[in-house]
């Protein structure tokens, strides 16, 4: 496997009961790549989050973190992983800083480290001076923000980022969207995006198309552009879910 590898899915399935919600899906992610996960609801995208953080467990096909197997090699593999999910978790009585000391502490850190990963996270997303407010006092963007900080503080290689800016103002989602593919681009970090928002995707991105639990099309948004014959992503989305809108 290649040491740039971050995330390898291969031939993954998955049902509940006799629905199938993934069919032999299989992709690959590298440092530093940018990759937009988009297709109708009911897609599967929410399915497939499920089965890499390991809230499902995995019953046909392989996931691998960095080289570890997720089922065999759990806690390996999910140290390599940060995650954003749609719904806010943080606690809204507590601060900024707590929440993410809370977090660091789960993930073995020691107060030292912790207090200087927590600093540069923040400042990295211009929250520092806002630490010692409570989650509750600030706005969507900017609890999105401290979500994100708290997803990169152990350092992960992956970023999972679950539709983080539904509901945001233009500029707040902007500004997220923006500092996510700088941060792919400085510090090598490899990203899964679940977005229904085509305008949040980059010439340079990785698209994976995915409809009614297959893999439509996988590639650089010019290889998919390719495969359709289209010139912009949205009419690409349209030939190959047949119709339906992200």
């Amino acid at each position: 496997m290649k040491t740039d590898l971050a995330l390898s899915i291969e031939n993954l399935s998955f049902s509940y009961s006799h629905k199938k919600a993934l069919d032999q899906v299989s992709f690959d992610i590298r440092s530093g790549e940018c990759t937009f996960l988009v297709g109708p609801n009911g897609a599967g995208k929410s399915t497939l989050f499920s089965l890499i953080t390991r809230l499902y467990d995995t019953r046909e096909g392989r996931i691998e973190l960095c080289g570890f197997d997720i089922k065999r090699q759990t806690r390996n593999a999910l140290a390599k992983l940060g995650v954003v999910f749609q719904q806010t978790t943080l606690d809204m009585d507590l601060t900024v800083m707590q929440n993410l000391r809370y977090h660091a502490s789960l993930q073995g850190m020691g107060r030292k480290q912790a207090l200087q990963c927590i600093q540069q996270s923040l400042e990295r997303l211009t929250m520092f001076d806002r630490r010692f407010e409570k989650i509750r006092q600030l706005n969507g963007g900017h609890r999105r923000r401290v979500e994100i900080a708290r997803a990169l503080l152990h350092k992960p290689a992956l970023l999972l980022l679950d539709e983080p800016t539904v509901g945001l103002d233009v500029p707040s989602r902007l500004a997220i969207v923006e500092y996510v593919h700088q941060l792919a681009i400085d510090e090598k970090l490899a990203v899964l995006w679940a977005s229904h928002l085509i305008d949040e995707i980059d010439p340079d991105d990785h698209l994976i198309v995915l409809h009614k639990g297959q893999i439509k099309a996988k590639g650089t948004v010019n290889e998919v552009l390719g495969i359709t014959n289209t010139s912009i992503i949205e009419d690409a989305f349209y030939n190959l879910t047949q119709g339906d809108r992200p």
